[in-house]
């Protein structure tokens, strides 16, 4: 006998967690996405481009840029809300996500926890407005997971800084209006406002990428760039800096890779109900059901620690530890919800004409980036012993 299917989320009651103004945020950019967002990204990723300034502005009409932070044309909405704008946005597509993560829990956040008055003021009411876009230069060509050891210099000359250095794997990067660049100098690890067009700051975008091609990625060079001092971001010394920063964007990253999840099991599901096989639905196949089962579950699972997390964020208790919990169970799930998906669409899966390798090759970049597996791997472990494994 056959009975009227059920949703995945359905199973573990995740709408009775919510609340009503949570549910329609969500709705929210999910119709944003399914009306204005899906019909492109197929083009989008696979010609590597896409529009940033034209969504960077159609996002900031929807108030998510910043979302999560507070005055200044910011919404003020609780994690969980901002969460879920994540989960949504990735379910379109990583790339989207990122846009957004960067502008708001990277860029934003830096100039709104660590900046002045007159920098936040000047900056954040047009990135709220996506009117400006920021991206973060922390990474370089040859330190990633170990960012102590960056080389990117930022020395006094008379009342001015003096920037050396390249940054590498830069989201928004060539688009920026401004980079919040990071440099050590003799006083540690500092962060700086680069804007746009300043003498010796200049941008390469990365091609040939096969993950995360609707997405724009850069190298940032500074060669002899000399800024004054009020682009220094006064509140930030030391790595905590930019750590917290990324503290604030894995946050989003454990909302978003449920959301690349979920649209490949939704995607698979509804594929399995109309392909016939030997004359059956694929979906009535035992082996079939076991695999779209197993996902559910982990699904559900990610669903419900991204949402505790949430409420950990908004009472102000979550730890960066309990961050990367959340940041590699997720993405580690998802990716694999994305493969199995991938061998019930058969050679379909492998096509743009179904979302579900794009989520696949996407993920295999949210996996290692603001943060490897590995190195969240070893913060939980550090956390358990007590011992630091790292070097």
């Amino acid at each position: 006998m056959t009975k009227t299917p059920i949703h995945p989320e359905a199973l573990f009651a995740v709408d009775g967690l919510l609340t009503d103004e949570e549910r329609q945020i969500r709705a929210t950019v999910r119709k944003l996405c399914d009306k204005e967002l899906r019909p492109h990204l197929a083009d989008w990723f696979e010609d590597g481009r896409i529009p940033a300034r034209e969504l960077a502005l159609r996002f900031g009409s929807l108030g998510v840029l910043g979302m999560h932070l507070t005055g200044y044309g910011c919404a003020g909405l609780g994690a969980v809300s901002y969460g879920l704008a994540c989960l949504e946005l990735e379910a379109a597509d990583s790339g989207l996500r990122s846009l957004v993560s960067v502008q708001g829990s990277l860029a934003m956040y830096a100039i709104w926890k660590y900046g002045t008055q007159e920098q936040k003021n000047e900056w954040l009411p047009a990135m709220a407005a996506g009117e400006r876009i920021g991206c973060f230069g922390l990474t370089e060509p040859d330190f990633g997971s170990d960012p102590a050891r960056m080389r990117t210099r930022a020395r006094r000359d008379g009342a001015d800084w003096v920037l050396d250095g390249t940054k590498m794997w830069i989201t928004n990067g060539s688009v920026a209006d401004v980079a919040v660049v990071w440099a050590q100098t003799d006083e540690g690890i500092r962060g700086f406002l680069v804007p746009a067009g300043t003498p010796g700051f200049s941008t390469r975008d990365i091609g040939r990428k096969l993950s995360l091609r609707a997405s724009v990625t850069s190298e940032l060079v500074l060669d002899g760039v000399r800024l004054p001092e009020s682009a220094l971001l006064p509140g930030a010394r030391g790595l905590s800096g930019p750590l917290g920063c990324l503290n604030e964007a894995r946050f989003g990253i454990v909302f978003g890779a449920m959301g690349a999840a979920l649209d490949c099991l939704e995607t698979a599901i509804a594929y399995a109900a109309d392909r016939e096989v030997f004359a059956r639905p694929l979906s009535s196949f035992q082996l079939t059901q076991q695999k779209l089962a197993d996902m559910a579950l982990e699904l559900g699972k990610g669903l419900l620690l991204a949402i505790h997390l949430g409420r950990l964020k908004e009472a102000g208790t979550l730890t960066p530890q309990q961050v990367s919990v959340g940041k590699l169970n997720n993405v580690r799930e998802a990716l694999q919800i994305a493969r199995t998906c991938r061998t019930l669409l058969g050679a379909n899966g492998v096509t743009l004409e179904y979302p579900v390798i794009r989520h696949a090759a996407n993920l295999e970049s949210v996996l290692t980036y603001e943060g490897t597996s590995e190195i969240h791997s070893l913060v939980v472990g550090r956390a358990l012993t007590g011992q630091n494994a790292f070097a």
